[in-house]
């Protein structure tokens, strides 16, 4: 590793280097429970996670970059245990296929194929497919499975490899991957080639708009550089010969959005609810820093009202767990100061045995754990998924226990509240 994080300073959509402190949030740990090295101290050192606006574009974005080498060379997050997103990605593709009447046979390449589950959807329709993901061993698995992976990065050099081994692609997707990816220049100069004078590239991203709306702290990390509004984008694929000509809402990932593009010249019109999207996010004002100056003093208020809720639970000797050992939990625990009041994590699905910072050390733990330690009250840090586990933990609720749900406004649950 020559390099853990490092800093830019221009816009990555638009190259402007007029740009502005947005939204400040607390610094994170350079690992986190995607990250396969949380056993290495240096990575334990905080990385700055500040939002940033471009006031050209309007842009919003992380300028902090850690190294994609560690972030994914042992990526251990597989997309196959988000809770309904199998379904989601079978949905996708039956969209897609049905949209555009792709035949038997099409060439879908996908970028951050991940352990290929949208593309399976895709073979399953008889379309031929080609993941890329960085994250070795997951795609040595996904091959190894049916779905042709290549463990690397996507770049415009590898574009043009794989034209010229597989010819061009009918369809590209990218979901959840676009955000990640710090040169777009290069990646989507690499798309254009990639793709045939016809084709679509078809992408899926958390939508900032909805992260501002809805008060979506926890989908920001380093992971994230991006939080893309639709405006923005237009302008960027203008200048690669690109036209953004849909933009779909989505509800998954708390918010976000599936964008279609094609060449310039397609004869296409942008369709109307791009057209809307892009009116209302002016009406929001996402273009203007007074806009995330009061989304950051929400997020104080947030704070503030999580702080006496817990200072309750201190004072009367309470003991407080966590539920949901994500990455997106880091960003809670450091903004909301939880580090030093959780005595563990609960996970369904755990990647990881603990969450780790420079001065302090969270096991991970399943949920049974909760019952058998006297856990009085558990703050679901996973609180967009807060439904199911109240569900599936009644009991915790008849025994007397509570559930603090953080956000979009802190509140508990519990008997005879």
């Amino acid at each position: 590793m020559t390099w853990l994080s490092r800093r830019r300073e221009t816009c990555r959509l638009c190259g402007s280097s007029s740009v502005a402190l947005a939204v400040p949030l607390a610094p994170i740990p350079a690992v986190t429970p995607n990250v396969g090295q949380a056993d290495e101290a240096d990575l334990r050192v905080t990385v700055p996670l500040d939002l940033y606006l471009c006031r050209d574009c309007g842009h919003l974005q992380l300028f902090d970059i850690i190294n994609p080498d560690v972030q994914y060379n042992n990526f251990r997050y597989t997309t196959s245990v988000s809770l309904g997103l199998g379904a989601h990605f079978d949905r996708l593709a039956e969209d897609v296929i049905e949209q555009l009447d792709a035949p038997q046979g099409a060439l879908v390449v996908e970028i951050g194929s991940n352990d290929g589950s949208l593309l399976k959807a895709f073979q399953r329709r008889g379309l031929a497919v080609l993941g890329i993901d960085p994250a070795r061993q997951i795609a040595e698995a996904a091959s190894a499975a049916g779905v042709p992976t290549l463990a690397t990065f996507f770049t415009a050099e590898r574009a043009a490899e794989i034209r010229a081994e597989h010819g061009p692609a009918d369809i590209i997707l990218s979901n959840n991957t676009l955000a990640n990816l710090d040169d777009l220049d290069d990646v989507v100069t690499g798309i254009r080639h990639l793709l045939k004078p016809a084709g679509v590239f078809i992408f899926e991203t958390q939508y900032g708009a909805d992260v501002i709306r809805h008060r979506l702290i926890d989908t920001i990390y380093h992971e994230h550089l991006s939080y893309f509004l639709v405006a923005p984008l237009q302008r960027f694929f203008s200048r690669h010969g690109l036209e953004l000509i849909d933009v779909q809402p989505i509800v998954t990932k708390g918010g976000s959005i599936r964008c279609s593009v094609r060449r310039t010249g397609s004869g296409q019109v942008p369709s109307d609810r791009l057209v809307a999207l892009i009116a209302e996010e002016r009406a929001q004002g996402l273009n203007r820093l007074e806009t995330y100056q009061a989304f950051t003093r929400e997020i104080e208020g947030v704070a503030t009202t999580l702080a006496g809720l817990l200072d309750q639970a201190r004072a009367t000797g309470a003991r407080v767990a966590g539920y949901g050992a994500s990455v997106g939990s880091l960003t809670l625990l450091h903004r909301f100061g939880l580090t030093g009041l959780l005595k563990a994590v609960a996970d369904d699905n755990p990647l990881t045995e603990a969450l780790v910072g420079p001065d302090y050390h969270i096991p991970v733990v399943s949920p049974g754990w909760i019952y058998a330690n006297g856990i009085d009250q558990v703050l679901i840090l996973a609180w967009r998924y807060s439904d199911p586990i109240l569900a599936r933990h009644q009991l915790f609720l008849d025994r007397g226990g509570k559930f603090i749900i953080p956000l979009p406004e802190p509140r508990i649950i519990g008997r005879g509240i």
